[in-house]
């Protein structure tokens, strides 16, 4: 069966033609008229398509693959092979060939492969899955090879068959949650074992169905193991091997699987069979599997890949020439052609043809046309090769045929081609051949192809109304339409209008009214027929631009206008066309540049030229009515200290700063100019250190506004050190002399008599001073000496002596 949308098209191919070219008037087209929609065809990219079906060859030798070859992993193309791994621990790698292939008939695989150059592990897969298969992913690596599940990791998605070549012998166990094995799903080793398992969902399934050891078995299992004359290692070689592509050369390896029909009509008998070349020069085909039930239902299409791993152990695997043919090859059948005769072609022009599958016969179940070829005669087609890689694609040099009056090329939708007249040829008839291949790469015999060139018409050009000039798109608001009108050199019978390449029924006149968006273009045939293909042009509604803009819009600085274009993203009154309405006010693109009235307004966008405008949204525009100002005041806490004049400012001053900026302020940032940062409104800093320090206060509001302000701190001296000029020793509220200070981390007081003579000393900066005693005794009312000797917190020495009085 036809994928959906194919016999869709098909059915609306045949109603054209009934409808059409049915009436009486053109029933002298109908011979040549049927394969002309091919361009409705062309104009659907849903027809472009590679290869499909059988036969299909890969060799892997020519240093590059076909484009649906996906690589994954480690897999690369080395030295004319598909190098899955190379010989490192816990590599992965795969590919599959995303190509599908009918499950129909069975499926012949042959491939050889080749596993060297390392300890000996782990293995490789081959595996066949739905071709429907979405989102491929490989099972698990290691001892799955990238087929069962592992553990946790699921198994390949839409597996249906995999068949391991397991040299480490993990594969057929039930180790690492895979389902069965030998001897019932033991968990033990089993190296150099090929097993087939059933397909799987996720963690379910990929049970084990089959297989043999081939070399060494466990003692005791000799009825799972090869017989001993046929006996052979997986693995070519070890550590320092090489690659054996010599089938007389021990180590050579070669896989041939066959998936034939199951009598039962559900599933298969799968055969494996290997050549294998132990002894130089005597290679042996021998059969592994020889007909094993596998009566699990396959997908309408499968696809094939191979995957390889490495764990601990290692090898270098690798795939080449690969082919894939059908089983039942019996029962296929060639496709048949038919002659067609007195088509038009149209002189100067590539005209375009189709040939549909209800034209032809395709005997084969899900069969397709895969492509045509073109031949000179009924001779140059018995002459080709019988090649199967051959005659399971076109080849180049079939799809182009050059001849005196035209070249024929095959297209890449299956029955499509093209003929392009050479000029000097017209009311002549051109006779070729060609055949078809369907999806099995059955091919039918041959068959003619008879055209007659007539002459083309002049050119034909499609305007919109009222314009002179020829415009390549027409942008329309909702509910409007446009007239369309063709003009060309010459009469023309009749027109067909086409939109996005489909015919538009019933559209037959000069002229077209489009209501509709699309890609509009005419032809116009002439007297003989012939098509003369319009411009296009291009009738859109398009829909509003999305764009995104700041609300509310903030003036922060009052009685000054907003620049709303500066909110709006993307801002392009070139391509676009914006207005604001509110207020009782409407402004219209860089109107809105200067915006002095606050309020609620509504914002539209259109593009440029269009009458319509977006819906309205709503914006709101704020302007502060009095200005924002940040500004604080500071002072030596608890002192009224603000500067110089009042004293001056020490180091370990606790400076207290005091807000005064604008009452709707929401937040304060403080920068105290020494890498001290603050958000209170009122904080206080310890600056510790002389020097200038540039404090800065921000401040915002509730719209984001902001506004800073900065002052200097000058902290000019690191200590404070006053002395009295007398005391009273009597009195107990001025009992001590002793000097104020701060700022000082130590000091040294001297007091002497007028004499010189020392009497009272102490280093102790928290001593109360002296009482004005000398040994105990209250000295007499009089004038003495102090010296001070003393060193600031910032290493300052200081030295201050003077006189004082002592008053009883």
């Amino acid at each position: 069966m036809k994928p959906l949308i194919l016999i869709s098209w098909a059915f609306f191919y045949l109603l054209v033609y009934k409808v059409y070219f049915g009436h009486p008037k053109y029933s002298q087209l109908n011979k040549y008229i049927r394969l002309a929609l091919l361009f409705i065809f062309l104009s659907c990219p849903f027809f472009v398509k590679g290869q499909v079906g059988f036969p299909y060859c890969e060799s892997f030798s020519e240093g590059d693959t076909r484009s649906t070859t996906v690589f994954g992993g480690s897999a690369k193309l080395v030295d004319g092979a598909l190098r899955l791994t190379e010989a490192v621990t816990d590599q992965n790698g795969y590919v599959y060939i995303d190509v599908p292939f009918s499950s129909v008939y069975g499926i012949k695989a042959s491939f050889e492969y080749f596993m060297y150059g390392g300890t000996g592990a782990d293995g490789l897969s081959v595996f066949l899955f739905d071709a429907d298969t979405q989102d491929f992913r490989p099972g698990g690596f290691g001892g799955s090879l990238g087929y069962a599940q592992k553990d946790n990791n699921p198994g390949l998605t839409g597996a249906y068959l995999g068949l391991g070549f397991d040299a480490f012998g993990n594969f057929g166990n039930s180790g690492e949650n895979k389902r069965g094995g030998f001897l019932g799903g033991s968990t033990s080793l089993f190296p150099n074992s090929i097993v087939l398992r059933r397909g799987g969902n996720g963690l379910n399934g990929y049970d084990f169905v089959n297989g043999r050891i081939t070399y060494n078995p466990p003692p005791g299992n000799a009825n799972i193991a090869l017989d001993v004359q046929y006996q052979f290692p997986l693995s070519s070689g070890g550590f320092g091997t090489g690659r054996v592509e010599d089938i007389n050369q021990p180590g050579y390896r070669k896989v041939l699987l066959e998936l034939e029909p199951h009598p039962s009509g559900v599933g298969y008998l799968v055969k494996l069979e290997m050549v294998v070349t132990t002894i130089q020069n005597e290679p042996r085909t021998i059969t592994i599997i020889p007909g094993t039930a596998f009566t699990y239902e396959a997908p309408r299409n499968l696809k094939i890949g191979f995957a390889a791993s490495t764990g601990g152990e290692t090898n270098i695997h690798e795939i080449k020439n690969l082919l894939l043919e059908v089983s039942n090859e019996a029962g296929l059948v060639n496709p048949q052609g038919v002659d067609f005769s007195d088509i038009t072609s149209c002189e100067g022009q590539e005209n375009q043809y189709l040939i549909i599958d209800e034209e032809i016969t395709l005997p084969n179940e899900n069969s397709e046309i895969r492509c045509l070829q073109f031949y000179a005669s009924l001779e140059d087609i018995d002459a080709e090769t019988d090649d199967i890689c051959t005659q399971g694609k076109c080849q180049e040099e079939n799809r182009v045929l050059e001849i005196p009056q035209g070249t024929f090329k095959a297209g890449t939708n299956g029955g499509d081609y093209t003929f392009f007249p050479n000029e000097g040829f017209t009311d002549q008839s051109v006779t070729v051949y060609y055949t078809i291949t369907d999806t099995y790469g059955k091919s039918s015999a041959g068959n003619a192809i008879t055209l007659k060139i007539q002459e083309s018409p002049e050119p034909v050009e499609i305007y919109v109304e009222g314009s002179p000039e020829i415009i390549e798109e027409v942008n329309l608001c909702g509910g409007e339409s446009v007239v369309l009108a063709s003009k060309g050199g010459e009469p023309y019978i009749r027109y067909e209008w086409y939109r996005d390449g489909i015919l538009i029924q019933g559209a037959s006149a000069e002229k077209y009214l489009a209501d509709v968006e699309g890609e509009y273009l005419v032809k116009a045939y002439n007297r003989q027929n012939c098509p003369a293909i319009s411009n296009s042009i291009r009738i859109s509604f398009p829909e509003f631009p999305e764009f995104d803009y700041d609300s509310p819009v903030i003036g922060c600085t009052a009685d000054q206008a907003v620049d709303i274009t500066l909110h709006i993203a993307g801002y392009d009154p070139l391509l676009y066309d914006y207005k604001l309405s509110g207020e009782g006010l409407i402004f219209l693109d860089d109107e809105m540049k200067e915006i002095f009235t606050p309020g609620l307004y509504e914002l539209q966008i259109k593009h440029a030229g269009l009458d319509c405008y977006s819906s309205p949204t709503p914006l709101e525009i704020v302007i502060l009515e009095e200005e924002f100002l940040a500004d604080f005041d500071f002072e030596i806490q608890g002192t009224g200290v603000k500067g110089e004049e009042d004293g001056g400012f020490f180091p370990d001053d606790i400076f207290q700063f005091i807000d005064s900026s604008s009452e709707d302020a929401q937040s304060w940032s403080w920068d105290f100019g020494d890498g001290v940062t603050s958000t209170e409104k009122n904080p206080t800093h310890v600056y510790g250190e002389k020097g200038d320090f540039d404090v800065v206060l921000t401040i915002s509001n509730e719209w984001g506004c902001i506004s800073t302000m900065e002052k200097k701190v000058s902290i000019l001296r690191s200590y404070r050190l006053m002395f009295p000029t007398g005391f009273t020793p009597l009195d107990e509220n001025n009992k001590y002399f002793i000097p104020k200070s701060k700022g000082l981390i130590s000091g040294q007081l001297l007091i002497f008599n007028l004499w010189g003579d020392l009497i009272f000393e102490t280093d102790d900066l928290s001593s109360p001073g002296w009482d004005g005693t000398l040994e105990g005794r209250l000295l007499d009312a009089g004038i003495y000496v102090y010296r001070y000797n003393a060193v600031a917190i910032d290493g300052e020495k200081v030295t201050k002596a003077g006189k004082f009085k002592l008053i009883r």
